[in-house]
């Protein structure tokens, strides 16, 4: 058996299969990017359990736990006026012509190297396929995009929960989040717990070595001595 997960492009799931391998053997995890036009496709047809999808996307019947938004930046060839900028917003773009947008994020940014234009992509997207002859500038005042944890309702077992925890770095027994929860962890500090819970469970299932250790308190004074300071303070 496996646990099936895609995820779209920018989004590094390597710290979290880590943390799984570790805490999970018995359930190796499968992981394969999938097109942003097609985050959903393998979800809805079954071929995945679980996916790292990028907003907007239409989550109807799935459960979504919100991860974290991605800043904009914009991709400019290397030469271009702008590109020794250290931000820019999106009226400053105004007039400039926008590459055309492909399935492929990495094709797109070729046709901006080529210089038909520019593109506004997330940050993930544009550290992933850097190259020399393109730059990135921050957009000051461009949306971020959402990403997300999403799985179908009717999917909704033990295993999918325990992932989700390791996700958002709230140990194996934790179940879906809220708005309130607090962000993941990072990926140390999950493995750490992880590492944490298993020794809890190797010393619960031990052989009862140490029990009836001293508690390191002084044992009560009994005998003339404790009696006689007993009268002494009934006086």
């Amino acid at each position: 058996m496996t646990l099936r997960l895609r995820y779209v492009a920018g989004v590094s799931p390597s710290k979290w299969l880590r943390v799984w391998n570790d805490l999970r053997p018995d359930l190796p995890l499968e992981a394969i990017v999938a097109e942003e036009s097609e985050q959903l496709d393998a979800l809805l047809a079954g071929e995945a359990d679980i996916a790292f999808v990028r907003h907007p996307v239409d989550t109807e019947g799935m459960h979504a736990v919100a991860l974290w938004e991605e800043l904009a930046v914009v991709v400019l060839p290397k030469e271009h006026p702008l590109a020794e900028a250290e931000s820019l917003t999106l009226a400053d773009l105004e007039g400039e012509a926008l590459a055309p947008v492909q399935a492929d994020p990495a094709m797109t940014i070729e046709l901006v190297a080529a210089g038909t234009g520019h593109a506004i992509v997330p940050h993930s997207v544009a550290r992933l396929h850097r190259r020399k002859d393109v730059v990135a500038v921050p957009l000051t005042d461009a949306p971020p995009t959402q990403i997300s944890l999403v799985w179908p309702r009717e999917r909704d077992d033990a295993d999918i929960q325990q992932f989700v925890a390791v996700v958002r770095g709230r140990g194996a027994k934790s179940s879906r989040g809220s708005a309130d929860d607090p962000p993941p962890m990072k990926p140390a500090k999950a493995a750490k717990l992880a590492a944490a819970e298993r020794r809890a469970a190797a010393a619960k299932s031990g052989d009862g070595k140490g029990k009836g250790k001293k508690s390191g308190r002084p044992a009560p004074r009994t005998g003339a001595g404790a009696k006689q300071r007993s009268r002494r303070r009934g006086r």
